[in-house]
């Protein structure tokens, strides 16, 4: 007789902390269910993201760098973009009315798109890799106080408004 093949001697309800027998077995409507699909959200995620993601395009295309040197196409989307995410957080929730569409687009879709962390390591990794560690100190740190520096400015701007 394999384990499997064995009568069930202590049922399953009876193993879990805080069950004295006497309830009822779980069900499967008792079990969580995953999140269901909003396609709604998942279409302005979408649409902001292909607009912020251009934007952040645009903005590399309008200001090129070279290898090793401060990058300050990444440095222009990160900042600012920090600054509005804080904004927008801000009159999210405690100057406008709620609805369920305005930061998934804007915060998660746009300014998720236009700002970006991994472009922003990839860059400190392409100046790691020229040897421009003056260069490499000074971008990670002023993107990381600006940027922090920033959504608290956003932040507090917004709050003003409240």
């Amino acid at each position: 007789m394999s384990p499997d093949d064995r009568p069930d001697e202590s049922p399953d309800h009876l193993d879990r902390p805080g069950r004295t027998g006497s309830e009822p077995e779980d069900t499967d409507r008792d079990r969580p269910r995953p999140p269901r699909l909003e396609w709604d959200v998942v279409g302005v995620v979408a649409a902001g993201g292909a607009i912020g993601s251009v934007a952040r395009w645009g903005v590399g295309e309008l200001v090129p760098h070279a290898a090793g040197a401060f990058v300050w196409s990444t440095f222009l989307d990160n900042v600012p973009g920090a600054f509005l995410l804080g904004l927008l957080t801000a009159l999210v929730y405690d100057v406008w009315a709620p609805t369920r569409l305005v930061r998934p687009f804007w915060g998660v879709g746009v300014l998720g798109g236009y700002t970006t962390f991994s472009t922003w390591m990839l860059d400190a990794h392409d100046q790691l890799r020229a040897g421009a560690l003056p260069t490499l100190a000074l971008y990670v740190s002023l993107t990381l106080v600006l940027g922090l520096a920033a959504a608290w400015a956003g932040l507090a701007l917004g709050r003003r408004f409240a």
